[in-house]
């Protein structure tokens, strides 16, 4: 991968081999003494309000797996989180997801982003498709490294 214009081509390609509504890449970006997470990359986004989401560590799904560094999957996100909780995880609610998976990316060690996939129906992302994903993400994406993409 040599610019912004291949990873988004590979993020593309990523939701059509899923047959995922949408797929999504954040970054770590380093910000006064904490790392805040940015959806850098998307296909499928209803528009582009998701690229303006910045979470720290442990807070909305990018959040969560940067945290922790495990894979998450969400059949159903009702069952998942409350109405009144959903505020809490900014990319569900804006893009409309019913079904997630998202996975650590990772660079020497550390998590340096989270892919995510997703569905506006409840129950179409399932395991097999989130092994996928993770196999994407350990695979890497593109020849960029984490770190080389966050200081774009």
């Amino acid at each position: 991968m040599k610019n912004k214009e291949d990873c988004q081509a590979q993020i593309d390609k990523l939701r059509m081999q899923l047959d995922c509504d949408v797929v999504a890449l954040a970054f770590v970006e380093p910000a006064q003494n904490l790392h805040v997470l940015k959806w850098q990359f998307a296909s499928g986004n209803q528009n582009n309000r998701l690229k303006k989401i910045v979470l720290q560590s442990g807070k909305g799904v990018a959040g969560v797996v940067f945290k922790t560094g495990k894979p998450m999957l969400i059949e159903n996100v009702l069952d998942f989180a409350v109405k009144d909780d959903l505020f809490n995880f900014p990319i569900l609610t804006l893009e409309n997801l019913k079904s997630i998976g998202a996975v650590p990316i990772w660079h020497k060690g550390r998590v340096a982003g989270v892919l995510l996939a997703g569905h506006r129906e409840p129950y179409l992302m399932t395991a097999e498709k989130n092994e996928l994903l993770k196999k994407t993400a350990d695979q890497g994406i593109g020849n960029l490294d984490g770190k080389e993409l966050t200081l774009n």
